[in-house]
């Protein structure tokens, strides 16, 4: 799996693979899920606007 990861983040993520290496593991896995919403491989569990963050009048 661990390989996979590495391919992943050399040819999809566009990194050089020391820089993969040093990475935490969470911070791949999470640049990996970005790639895939930002691409439509994948829906993001639960999608916020603005306005449900920020409340009204702040």
């Amino acid at each position: 799996m661990f390989a996979r990861l590495i391919y992943y983040g050399v040819t999809q993520l566009r990194r050089n693979e020391a820089e993969v290496w040093l990475m935490p593991i969470g911070g791949l896995l999470d640049q990996w899920e970005i790639h895939k919403q930002f691409n439509g491989l994948a829906k993001p569990k639960r999608e916020l606007f603005i306005d449900d963050v920020i409340p009204f009048g702040v």
